[in-house]
């Protein structure tokens, strides 16, 4: 049997903290599947099918490394929904701080009462990204900022034009 996890975010944009805790997941599942969030009421600087590209190019490498099998794919349903329909078993949550453990806490809760077969599993970020944010970098390349030591070279270069149309 397939082990499946679900590893839900915005990602806007894919972040080398969002990598890393995906290149860690791969060591407790046998298939990834990234699941870039487009719900409705959250405004995003890149669109759906910008967010999946730089998501599966930043990606590559890792299954390149690892031998992983990843997906990437859109919902805007609920998470335990978009989980549920790929087959997932888990969702995999990465954690920065304890503002983002008591924040997980409540959705695991929330995700565990909607659907008891899906566990929720938390990855510590590790301390190389632990203070990457993607909000915070979308901040600092609109203010003309490098942002190349927190996302990949592709996402970087993505940002600049964005900021410099």
């Amino acid at each position: 049997m397939i082990r499946i996890g679900f590893y839900p975010g915005s990602f806007d944009p894919v972040t080398n903290g969002h990598i890393d805790i995906a290149r860690r997941a791969t060591k407790l599942v046998d298939r990834l599947v990234v699941g870039v969030g487009t719900h409705h009421d959250k405004r995003a600087l890149f669109t759906a099918d910008e967010r999946v590209s730089l998501v599966v190019d930043a990606l590559r490498h890792v299954a390149d490394e690892t031998g992983a099998q990843f997906d990437v794919t859109t919902f805007d349903t609920l998470t335990v929904t978009a989980a549920h329909e790929v087959g997932a078993r888990v969702i995999i949550r990465g954690l920065r701080d304890a503002g983002d453990f008591d924040y997980e806490m409540q959705m695991a809760g929330m995700n565990a009462a909607m659907l008891p077969d899906v566990e929720t599993v938390f990855l510590a970020s590790s301390p190389e990204t632990r203070y990457i944010a993607a909000s915070l970098v979308r901040q600092i390349a609109a203010m003309g900022g490098d942002v190349t030591a927190f996302v990949p070279a592709k996402v970087a270069a993505a940002l600049k034009r964005k900021f410099s149309a």
